[in-house]
């Protein structure tokens, strides 16, 4: 993850997603520990993880579910679910289609980057409730997430650490 930055005290993830190769890579790392577990659908939170769900659903044969945050277009039957406090303090209502998974669907849920993971908690709080089995959280960046939360997502797969990219703060920008 070379092309990591950090500018203006935000993480700069938009390179993984430029550079063909490092995307294909990250994808199919995403995918690896979930081959042949029967996944049928990657469900995925907006914004930058609906860019990595198509494609890990494709590595694994799987359908997309998106999940938005509210008020965001979305037609048909909706189910909502309020997230706790993010790091950022705010609590968050997402919405999925709920005709989107059924019972028999294996979900797999598909970010960038995990923190407290009050959103990735809702969002199986939404699989689970259309009767979908949470099939596990993978994720390319885990920063901070508390192991009570990790355990709740299990299997949770992660690329990096957050800590190998060093702090915000001790970094300088990218003119």
């Amino acid at each position: 993850m070379r092309s990591f930055r950090w500018v203006d005290g935000h993480a700069d993830v938009w390179r993984w997603f430029s550079d063909g190769d490092l995307f294909r890579k990250v994808v199919g790392a995403l995918a690896d520990p979930f081959r042949g577990l029967g996944v049928t659908k990657v469900a995925t939170l907006e914004a930058r993880g609906f860019l990595l769900a198509g494609a890990v659903a494709n590595e694994l044969g799987a359908g997309v579910v998106g999940i938005r945050k509210q008020g965001g277009a979305l037609p048909g039957p909706r189910s909502e679910v309020l997230t706790s406090p993010d790091y950022r303090r705010r609590r968050l209502t997402l919405v999925m289609r709920s005709d989107l998974l059924a019972g028999d669907d294996q979900a797999l849920l598909v970010d960038d980057w995990i923190e407290t993971g009050s959103q990735a908690l809702a969002a199986r709080a939404s699989i689970e409730g259309t009767g979908a089995t949470f099939a596990g959280l993978a994720v390319i960046v885990r920063d901070g997430t508390p192991d009570d939360v990790q355990e709740r997502l299990r299997p949770l797969h992660f690329l990096v650490d957050a800590g190998a990219f060093g702090s915000a703060d001790a970094l300088p920008s990218e003119p």
